[in-house]
């Protein structure tokens, strides 16, 4: 039994759920959040590592690699409700492996803050909707494989979160090839974030083009990586 598995409970859809509320992708054998307040890991990682909410602007384009349960954009929506800046920001995740509704809103649970704004995600995502709006923000959702979806998106993005399953279990979504086109989908001037300090991921997005720095993590984790193009 692996350590993810200690302790979890059977679940549906390819999940195990840890103490009732982690929810444990069986396929990478991986936790979906920190297993120390993944919603506090959300904001010093993919906020404050892209320099938000600093940088939000009507127009503002984030992208995403790993939708998971929707903690992300969650948490970017509170944060860019609470600057009271007017206009609208454009979110793109890449999903390969969505989650049920009822998955999403167990995991959820777990974090007050972020549940409390969740209804009209949790709704859309019910429906089936994966391109819908929530206040201030513009969700678009890219179901598939994103070795094929993200060479065929159009848009191009001002900050990354980089929020893919762990490298050493998730490989094909840290590809040279993938970090590639997070770089060619990034506007000059743009930034990522990621909560993996993986030598060859940081290798492999410094070829394609960022400067690349190594920052320190969130919790019990040592470093993190950030760069910008």
């Amino acid at each position: 039994m692996s350590e993810n598995e200690q302790g979890a409970e059977r679940g549906h859809d390819g999940l195990d759920w840890r103490d009732g509320v982690i929810p444990v992708s069986r396929r990478f054998d991986d936790p979906y959040f920190s297993l120390h307040d993944g919603l506090a890991e959300t904001r010093h990682v993919f906020l404050a590592g892209n320099g938000l909410p600093g940088r939000l602007c009507d127009g503002f384009r984030i992208a995403e690699l790993g939708f998971g349960t929707g903690l992300n954009v969650l948490a970017l929506l509170l944060c860019w409700a609470a600057t009271g800046r007017p206009g609208t920001l454009r979110y793109t995740s890449f999903e390969a492996y969505p989650m049920s509704a009822a998955d999403i809103a167990r995991a959820l649970a777990h974090f007050p803050e972020a549940e409390a704004v969740a209804a009209p995600l949790l709704a859309h995502w019910a429906s089936g909707a994966r391109q819908f709006s929530l206040p201030g923000i513009e969700v678009t959702v890219i179901i598939g494989d994103a070795r094929a979806t993200l060479p065929a998106w159009q848009g191009v993005a001002d900050a990354w979160f980089l929020d893919g399953f762990s490298p050493a279990k998730n490989p094909e979504l840290w590809s040279p090839e993938i970090m590639a086109e997070v770089a060619r989908h990034t506007a000059p001037g743009g930034s990522f974030a990621t909560y993996t300090a993986a030598g060859h991921v940081r290798r492999a997005l410094s070829d394609a083009g960022f400067t690349v720095t190594r920052q320190p993590g969130h919790g019990r984790k040592r470093h993190m990586t950030t760069g910008l193009r």
